[in-house]
């Protein structure tokens, strides 16, 4: 018999800390740019309501880990989905498993510090105009990341119904819900696209010269018009954003022309890519998910929830 630590929702949101997650999730990401990862693309299982997705993962210094995650539509909120699973955290030396915790509240913390870290290298030095398009969780998640990390730059909300555009944009002490989602697009310098969308909720002709994109929606089809994709110089997790299939590829990066440069973000982190090279450059930074970030944001849950003496040991 072996004991697990077990971390419920609360548990596991509350040992989430922001900058170490942003700092993890920034060894991963250079993990998989330099091949160390070990990662296959993910795999879905698909029902009549919805699939479930399997996504193991290993990076040195922070672990092996594993997330079962399901997304379903939500009856109670039409046009939308659920993302519902767990995270197993292993032994990497042993394989031992150590914890078991909530995937909703990783996977939401992981891909924004992922499309925060895209923003703080790719987009233009020390930006004044910042818009959130989504209103459901992942762009909550997002919203809540930059009030812990910049609570002064500005954040525009933009989203389909004005009243949750409200409530999302109060989660940021500078936070203001935009008119409509063009509108919060137009201001913007760096817009964070955080959406359940099926079809391109932003278009090309909104975007300002020299914006960077963080795209990190789309499970069911594309956040992004073509001509974004044809204009900007595109950056991923992975090269499999690319070459693979959805679930485990983008939908917006399904046909690029061959020898269409796709840089991988770890490679600007390490400094081995320039990233950005001229001001008036459309950047955009197209994510997928990766299990190396689950890793991540699952080492630091632990670590922080054993420091604290958190969550409940279970016998296995």
């Amino acid at each position: 018999m072996s004991e697990i630590l077990f971390l419920d929702g609360a548990q596991t949101r509350a040992a989430l800390d922001p900058h170490r997650v942003i700092d993890a999730v920034a060894t991963a990401l250079i993990a998989i740019s330099r091949g160390e990862a070990s990662a296959p693309p993910r795999i879905a299982a698909r029902a009549p309501g919805g699939l479930l997705g399997a996504m193991p993962g290993y990076v040195p210094g922070l672990g092996l880990a594993a997330k079962l995650v399901s997304v379903f539509a939500d009856p109670a909120r039409p046009g939308r989905s659920s993302h519902r699973g767990i995270v197993a955290l292993f032994d990497a030396e042993n394989g031992r498993p150590l914890a078991l915790m909530d995937a909703e509240p990783l996977t939401e913390i992981r891909t924004a510090a992922a499309a925060t870290l895209s923003a703080r290298v790719l987009a233009r030095p020390h930006p004044t105009r910042v818009a959130v398009i989504g209103t459901g969780a992942q762009a909550r998640a997002q919203i809540r990341l930059l009030a812990a990390i910049d609570p002064t730059t500005p954040v525009s909300v933009g989203g389909r119904d004005p009243q949750r555009a409200e409530s999302a944009a109060a989660l940021h002490p500078a936070g203001r819900a935009a008119p409509a989602i063009e509108a919060a697009v137009r201001e913007a310098d760096t817009v964070f696209c955080c959406t359940g969308a099926v079809q391109p909720v932003i278009l090309r002709a909104w975007l300002a010269p020299g914006a960077h994109i963080s795209s990190v929606g789309g499970s069911h089809g594309p956040e992004l018009d073509a001509d974004t994709v044809h204009d900007a110089t595109l950056f991923t997790e992975w090269p499999g954003a690319a070459t693979t299939q959805p679930p485990s590829g983008a939908h917006e990066l399904q046909g690029l022309p061959a020898g269409r440069p796709v840089t991988l973000l770890g490679s600007v982190l390490s400094g081995h890519h320039p990233g950005r090279r001229t001001d008036t450059e459309l950047t955009l930074f197209k994510s997928t998910g990766h299990a190396a970030l689950d890793v991540a944001a699952a080492h630091v849950a632990h670590t922080v929830a054993e420091a604290g003496d958190a969550g409940t040991r279970i016998e296995m």
